[in-house]
């Protein structure tokens, strides 16, 4: 492996992130104080048996290994473009888990997320009833007990290592939303209103504030937060639209193919162990059926378990495992993406 290079693609756990090359300096930000990076028992979700499943199984292409130390290296984001199906979103998680860099930071955009959602989400309302239940002044009560930092919030965080954000599939977003992300993320940091202006009140201008995934409270000093280590930012696309050069100069590209039959076969090995006969004529029958129109690893490895555990002749077999990889477009379809 090149010297510049930690993660291996290999799934098996190491420290490899304490070898990272020093950024450039162009991305070298010193936020503080310095966080620990979180056990992956604080957020129940990255212990779903989904994301851990996902995270040891991942088989890795070598340009995918590459392109991943890539934006490792730089402090970028990595934009992964590719069709439904060829493990987009299981690579953020494999990294995480490969790194020991903690809990996954999920955002699953839709045509309303903003960019605020992403920071932190403030419920100005129960703080009006709880001020107003205390018989306490606006100004003076706890602000920050009803503010939770979002996803990328969370991620901008000065960890002393680099948290993993999954922001999943950018383009459904508003068109809005790409542009929006280039500042932060260009910049690392973000400022909080609600904050910013607590602070003014309050003697050492700190405020306890809790994170995504979690009711951990951090620090954050006059409502200003900045990143220590950049966080690894994967950003999923289904190539359902263009993004603006701006966005995309800002960011490591990897298109994911669909996987050839070798990689298939790795595919289905590392998910469900040694490959049958039973198991060959089903690769083969999804990839005959793949020549006419888009399906997903996923839809293969469903036929490949349930046929098994129903213990089917050949016939009913086939019968089945074609009810269970339908089209999920045809390959006239596809040829625009």
């Amino acid at each position: 492996m090149p010297h510049w290079s930690v993660y291996t693609g290999s799934n098996k756990p190491h420290d490899g992130i304490a070898e990272l090359p020093d950024p450039p300096p162009w991305r070298a930000f010193d936020g503080g104080p310095v966080l620990p990076p979180p056990a992956d028992t604080e957020d129940e979700s990255a212990i779903s048996p989904d994301r851990v499943h996902r995270a040891r199984t991942y088989v890795a292409t070598p340009e995918s290994v590459q392109l991943v130390n890539a934006a490792l290296c730089l402090r970028r984001p990595l934009l992964v473009t590719g069709l439904p199906g060829t493990g987009k979103s299981s690579l953020a998680y494999a990294v995480a888990r490969e790194l020991g860099l903690g809990p996954v930071l999920r955002w699953n955009i839709t045509s309303r997320s903003t960019l605020a959602d992403g920071l932190y989400q403030y419920d100005p309302l129960s703080r009006l009833y709880a001020a107003r239940a205390d018989g306490a002044r606006p100004e003076s009560d706890g602000v920050a007990d009803h503010l939770r930092l979002g996803p990328l919030g969370t991620a901008l965080l000065p960890y002393d290592r680099p948290r993993v954000l999954l922001i999943d599939e950018i383009d459904k977003s508003d068109l809005d939303l790409p542009n929006d992300l280039l500042n932060v993320l260009e910049e690392g940091q973000y400022e909080i209103p609600e904050l910013v202006r607590a602070a003014r009140h309050s003697a050492d201008g700190t405020a306890e504030v809790r994170t995504a995934g979690t009711d951990t409270a951090v620090t954050v000093t006059k409502g200003r937060v900045r990143c220590r280590a950049f966080p690894f930012v994967v950003l999923t696309s289904n190539g359902e639209r263009e993004f603006p050069p701006a966005f995309l100069r800002r960011c490591v590209q990897l298109k994911l193919l669909v996987p050839d039959r070798a990689r298939l076969t790795d595919i289905v090995r590392a998910h469900l162990g040694d490959i049958d006969e039973r198991t060959e004529s089903l690769i083969n029958a999804f990839l005959h059926r793949a020549r006419a129109g888009e399906l997903a690893t996923d839809q293969l490895l469903n036929a490949i378990y349930l046929t098994g555990v129903a213990g089917l002749d050949a016939a009913s077999r086939e019968q089945l495992a074609e009810h269970l990889m339908p089209y999920l477009s045809t390959a006239e379809d596809s040829d625009g993406f």
